[in-house]
């Protein structure tokens, strides 16, 4: 039977156990969905009643533009050492040690500004399952080693690489890019991170294919959804 929307609700519902919160990864390559997935999950999720899961993007941990040119980076903004993964790693440490009765704050990510933000994204004390996303949730080297013992379980997005360009190059258009700029970055600097997540895809838990994804994500015509997927 091929895997569905419901049967990710469905195991993502089942992975907090003996009362502690869990953490939940989701992996893949810059356009694969990776959004897309967490957010609908977090909204079905949480039908009804007092927040039970949360969404916090790995985004948050970019480095601000102003350190990206300190430390010469700034032309391959996306890859690995262009976001603290040290900060991100001891985030989810926090996230999973639960402090009781406290609310634990997410740095965000402005896509408008493409600038992270502090303390955007709040963790209520009722959310059992956080959600996290981003392309080195099961990269292995420096900081980033640190990041996959503190998740539950990691999902890795899989999504035909024709279509997963087409989405980024969309995504950078609407943010502001022109169409040649936008294309030349997917094919460089975007191509050379999605190499690198794609080579993780074995040391995930579960493959969710698109198809995976719920039926109100896509267009009637049965193309991608109007805003660009992560």
């Amino acid at each position: 039977m091929p895997l569905t929307f419901d049967d990710l609700l469905t195991r993502a519902r089942a992975l907090p156990r003996d009362g502690r919160r869990a953490v939940l990864g989701i992996a893949g390559g810059p356009g694969a969905g990776k959004t897309t997935l967490a957010e609908h999950l977090v909204r079905e999720l949480n039908t009804g009643g007092e927040p039970w899961a949360a969404h916090v993007p790995m985004d948050g941990f970019h480095l601000a533009d102003a350190e990206l040119d300190r430390l010469g980076r700034r032309d391959r903004k996306g890859a690995p050492d262009t976001f603290d993964a040290a900060g991100y790693a001891a985030l989810l440490r926090r996230l999973r040690e639960e402090p009781d009765g406290e609310v634990v704050y997410a740095p965000g990510f402005e896509r408008v500004l493409e600038q992270p933000i502090a303390g955007a994204v709040p963790v209520p004390p009722t959310a059992r399952l956080v959600v996290t996303e981003g392309n080195y949730l099961l990269l292995e080297t420096g900081a980033w080693a640190r990041v996959r013992p503190q998740l539950d379980e990691v999902w890795f997005c899989e999504v035909e690489e024709a279509e997963r360009v087409r989405r980024l190059v969309a995504r950078h258009e609407e943010f502001g890019k022109g169409r040649d700029e936008a294309v030349a970055w997917v094919l460089g600097t975007d191509q050379r991170n999605a190499d690198l997540v794609a080579a993780t895809r074995d040391r995930a838990d579960l493959v969710v294919p698109a198809s995976a994804l719920p039926v109100h994500a896509h267009r009637a015509d049965g193309n991608a959804p109007a805003r660009p997927e992560r």
